[in-house]
């Protein structure tokens, strides 16, 4: 048996389609052109990612932070421009934009509260 690694990423979130703009208008990403049902799938590369409604007993107003503990990151080809656009849009920033060992970082927060790196291309 072999794992390679992960494959497909999806955020459980409380309202589907408010998340689905979010992550359209606010992110820029698109929407790939089927996806199963309760989801909303991107056409993202090389990990498809997804909104989805929440599974059977997942509470996610039951927790401080939904995804504490796990790190979330996505490449953009102009971090600072993506920072100033949410910043300008109201959207809450976690952690400013600064270099790092992956280029430019900076943190925000979705919807949802989940904490979402981005980070320039290499």
């Amino acid at each position: 048996m072999t794992v390679t690694g992960p494959d497909f990423v999806a955020l459980q979130v409380r309202d589907l389609e408010k998340s689905a703009k979010f992550y359209e208008t606010q992110i820029g990403l698109n929407r790939a052109p089927a996806g199963p049902p309760g989801a909303v799938v991107f056409a993202t590369s090389p990990i498809p990612f997804a909104v989805r409604e929440p599974l059977p007993d997942v509470d996610l107003d039951a927790v401080d932070r939904p995804g504490t503990g796990v790190a979330l990151w996505m490449s953009s080809d102009d971090a600072q421009e993506l920072h100033d656009r949410l910043k300008e849009g109201g959207v809450e920033i976690l952690r400013a934009p600064a270099p790092s060992p992956f280029g430019l970082t900076f943190t925000f927060v979705d919807p949802d509260g989940y904490a979402v790196t981005v980070h320039n291309e290499s």
